[in-house]
C-alpha cells in the first residue's frame, strides 16, 4: 500500500498511488494516515485502497496537489545519531557500541515545498537524508526478531541540524560555543521536512537495502541553480539495522502507534566537508529514499518567515 497525503478541498486527505504514479483520492471517509495508524485502522484503510485502485475512479497528477507530511502529527520522534559507518568515518570517530538517541517533536515537521527556516542566532544549517520508520503497533521490550511486526511503514525525512548550536567545531565562529546538547540544534521549528508518501511495511519488506541521496541547489554564487549531490549511500551501511533499532529503543522507551524513528544518515553532510558547506537562505534541498519518494524544500531566513497567529 502506497499512500499520498495532501490538502484537499475539505482539509487533509489521502490518496492511493497507482503504478503509473497518479493519485486516486480515497474520499473523506478514509481520514488521515495519523488517524488510521493511531486508531489501528490500517487493515480497513488497505481495503479502501484496494477498492479505489480496482474501480478505475479518476486519478490526478500529484504535481497538482498540495502535499502534506505523510505523518502530520507524529507522536514521539526518536532520532538516531552516528548510525552509518561512512558517516562515522568522515568524522574520524571510533565506531559506537550502541545507538545514539535524541528527540525531535511535531513542531519540526513540515511538508514537501514548505520552507526550512534558519532561526535567529544560527548560521550553519545542514541537511541529513534519512529513512523514517513509522510505528504501527505498540512496541515495549520487543526482540529484533519480532521488531518489524510493529512497523506500519516508511517515509522520507530530512533531519535538519544547526551545526553551530550542536557544537561542531567546523561550524563555530571564534568565541562561539554549542549548546552542549542536541535538542535545539535538532528540534527547532521546520527541522524535520517529511515527504507526502507512506509505503506500508508489507510493500517494502527489506528496509536494509535502500539507496539514500540528498542534493543542495544553491540560490546564489557561481553554482546558483546547479543541483549538487551531497549524500549518496545505502541503508545497508547502517551500524544498527531497523529491527535492531526498534529493539534497542523499546527496551527503555515504549514506542506507540504513530511514533517515528529517524534512523540516521550516510556520509556527505556539509559540516564535514573541506571547506564546510552549509545550506543558506535561497537554497533548495532535496532528499530521496529509494522505493519511497522524496522531500524538497526551500531555505529561508527567520526574518522572512511568516508568523502565524
Amino acid at each position: 500500500m502506497r499512500l499520498f497525503s495532501y490538502l484537499g478541498d475539505s482539509g487533509p486527505a489521502l490518496g492511493a498511488i497507482r503504478a503509473d504514479g497518479l493519485i486516486v483520492p480515497l474520499g473523506p471517509d478514509a481520514g488521515t494516515l495519523d488517524e488510521a495508524i493511531v486508531e489501528e485502522r490500517l487493515p480497513q484503510l488497505r481495503i479502501a485502497v484496494a477498492a479505489a485502485l480496482d474501480d478505475r475512479r479518476a486519478a490526478v497528477d500529484p504535481a497538482t496537489l498540495r502535499p502534506l507530511p505523510a505523518m502530520e502529527f507524529p507522536g514521539k520522534i526518536v532520532g538516531i545519531g552516528l548510525n552509518y559507518r561512512d558517516h562515522v568515518v568522515e568524522q574520524n570517530l571510533e565506531m559506537p557500541t550502541r545507538p545514539t538517541l535524541f528527540a525531535k517533536f511535531a513542531n519540526a515537521v513540515i511538508a514537501d515545498g514548505e520552507p526550512i527556516v534558519r532561526p535567529e542566532g544560527s548560521a550553519a544549517l545542514d541537511l541529513e537524508v534519512e529513512l523514517g520508520v513509522v510505528i504501527g503497533r505498540r512496541a515495549r521490550r520487543v526482540s529484533a526478531a519480532d521488531a518489524l511486526g510493529h512497523v506500519a511503514g516508511y517515509v522520507v525525512v530530512n533531519d535538519v541540524t544547526a551545526r553551530d548550536w550542536q557544537g561542531n567545531r567546523a561550524a563555530l565562529r571564534p568565541g562561539e560555543r554549542g549548546d552542549g546538547q542536541w535538542l535545539r540544534a535538532k528540534g527547532s521549528d521546520t527541522f524535520l521536512p517529511m515527504g507526502p508518501v507512506f509505503v506500508s511495511a508489507d510493500e517494502l519488506t527489506d528496509p536494509g537495502n535502500l539507496w539514500l541521496r540528498s542534493w543542495r541547489t544553491p540560490g546564489s554564487g557561481t553554482d546558483r541553480g546547479r543541483k549538487i549531490l551531497m549524500q549518496d549511500g545505502t541503508t545497508a551501511d547502517m551500524l544498527t539495522d531497523v529491527p535492531g533499532l526498534i529493539a534497542f529503543v523499546s527496551a527503555s522507551i515504549t514506542l506507540e502507534p504513530g511514533d517515528v524513528l529517524a534512523t540516521g544518515t550516510p556520509s556527505g553532510v556539509g559540516v564535514f566537508r573541506d571547506p564546510p558547506v552549509f545550506i543558506e537562505p535561497g537554497d533548495r534541498v532535496r532528499c530521496e529514499v529509494e522505493s519511497i519518494g522524496s522531500v524538497e524544500n526551500p531555505v529561508i531566513d527567520w526574518h522572512d518567515a511568516v508568523e502565524e497567529s
